[in-house]
């Protein structure tokens, strides 16, 4: 029994150690669990980190992989430039050595030229010492032409005004002879004075009755002679000094004269271009300029301008704006000059404003063709400036005038043409009228000359009635002859020339200047 109970108890012992053991096993167990469930959390971490590791190092193994291949393709490249280089290198010392054979030949050239410049160079120094000299005489040379041509121009001045000035102490009417370039066959005409220009010839061939051969030589003398190629400007330089002593207080008077075709109207009005402008543009301008140079001496001028025709001997106003030959217009004379009723006068502030006038007033001239010229004037045209100053330094004042006139074209019925149609010979007829009363008061002025008193018929025509005053003494007159050099004008020229030679010869007086006083 007590066997048994020491068994139990031994048992009971065991048992109660067995299950202390067992607590403590649990408690281990329960221990260990709990340390392999945070062992688990460590190591889920440690798996995720492992995997983010493991994928930033595959994506840096990928970039390296690009880079890597990058750098290959950057390598080859470098590889073809450095192969590229290398050849450039050899291509380069090739050219290198050949330059340096070729820098050893220019210098041996170079030395040459060297030695060669050198001895250019002495010559060149002896050329330059002549040279100079040469320069300094040709400066000289070149001081004293222009010191000749300052004096000749100065002593053509002179002349010319010297000639001015004997021709208006002798009062005659001062006559320039203009030969039409020609446009067919031309008559025997010839220049023999090429020094001072002032002789003409002309020659013509007839057949006697007997059959011989006569050749005629009719040599004429006028103040100017211009040959067919002599320029508008040179035309005008002749006359540019009379033309603007109307700005001093005179009565100036210039008139174009000749057969239909020989070239009136060019010479007074003019072309279209700079070069061809004529007489009447020119004179305008010159009368301006004059006017303007005066202006520091105190003068002030204001300028006029008229323009009429003569046509069938009625006077029409080529500035009015109504018809022709409605309106009566009178000439009347007095001491202040000639004036003429009821015609339009423009007051011309420039000249520009002349060549407006111009234009108006050849728009509204006759103008009509014969068998002598396509374009044939056929009427008397008057362009007046009239000049009225005061200088208002001194109270001074003067007046003057500048009278162009382009006369009709002198022609022979039977050969202009006009015998078979009315109007053309009334025309005609009424124009060698003018034309004939104008000569006929030349004739009787030059009378009167030589005898004294002796009447003037100014009144036969309205164009020799118009021109009292420019031909009876009281005008620088100047009559500018047109010529046409074509053969079959010869006798229309002769006719002209004879006119003119009658001209030329004719005392009229010596023009006075239009001055007053200050009051």
């Amino acid at each position: 029994m007590d066997a048994e109970r020491a068994k139990v108890a031994e048992l009971e012992a065991n048992h109660r150690a067995l299950s202390l053991e067992l607590a403590n096993a649990k408690s281990l167990e329960l221990d260990k669990r709990r340390e392999l469930v945070s062992a688990s959390d460590e190591i889920e971490k440690l798996r995720m980190k492992h995997a983010k590791e493991i994928m930033e190092l595959e994506m840096e193994v990928k970039s390296k992989t690009r880079e890597a291949r990058e750098l290959a393709d950057e390598l080859r490249m470098v590889k073809s430039d450095l192969e590229r280089e290398r050849d450039s290198v050899s291509n380069l010392k090739a050219t290198l050595s050949h330059q340096s054979t070729s820098h050893i030949t220019l210098n041996a050239q170079i030395n040459a030229l060297q030695a060669q410049k050198a001895a250019t160079q002495m010559q060149l120094d002896a050329v330059m010492t002549i040279s100079s000299d040469r320069t300094l005489e040709l400066e000289t040379a070149h001081q004293r032409i222009l010191d000749l041509e300052q004096d000749a121009r100065e002593s053509e001045m002179v002349r010319r005004k010297l000639h001015n000035t004997i021709q208006e102490l002798k009062g005659n009417i001062r006559v320039f002879c203009r030969v039409r370039p020609e446009k067919g066959r031309e008559a025997d005409i010839s220049f023999p004075d090429k020094r001072d220009h002032k002789e003409i010839i002309v020659s013509s061939s007839s057949s006697s009755a007997m059959g011989s051969e006569r050749k005629e030589i009719y040599n004429f003398g006028f103040d100017r002679v211009f040959v067919p190629e002599s320029t508008q400007a040179e035309v005008f330089e002749e006359i540019s000094l009379l033309a603007q002593t109307c700005v001093d207080g005179y009565n100036v008077c210039i008139f174009a004269y000749g057969q239909t075709g020989s070239g009136k109207s060019f010479t007074m009005e003019g072309g279209s271009t700079e070069a061809t402008i004529g007489m009447i543009p020119r004179a305008v301008s010159q009368v301006f300029k004059a006017a303007g140079d005066l202006k520091s001496k105190g003068w002030e001028y204001k300028m006029d301008g008229q323009f009429l025709e003569i046509y069938n001997e009625t006077i029409n106003d080529l500035l009015g704006k109504g018809e022709f030959d409605k309106k009566k217009h009178e000439i009347k004379h007095d001491k202040s000059g000639t004036r003429v009723t009821d015609v339009n006068v423009m007051p011309l502030p420039s000249p520009a404003s002349v060549t407006s006038l111009l234009r108006v007033a050849n728009s509204r001239r006759t103008v009509a063709a014969t068998l002598m010229n396509e374009r044939s004037s056929r009427s008397h045209s008057v362009f007046t400036l009239r000049i009225s100053g005061t200088n208002t330094h001194t109270g001074e004042s003067c007046e003057g005038s500048l009278n162009l006139v382009d006369l009709a074209g002198s022609e022979r019925l039977n050969s202009s043409g006009a015998a078979g149609d009315k109007d053309r010979l009334k025309e005609t007829q009424n124009i060698n009228k003018s034309l004939s009363a104008l000569g006929d008061v030349i004739a009787a002025l030059g009378e009167k000359g030589e005898k004294g008193e002796k009447h003037i018929p100014y009144r036969n025509s309205k164009l020799t009635y118009l021109l009292q005053n420019s031909l009876s003494g009281n005008s620088k007159t100047l009559m500018i002859l047109n010529l046409s050099p074509l053969a079959a004008h010869l006798n229309e020229s002769l006719c002209s020339l004879r006119f003119a030679t009658k001209v030329n010869n004719t005392m009229i007086g010596t023009a006075k200047k239009q001055i007053r006083g200050s009051s």
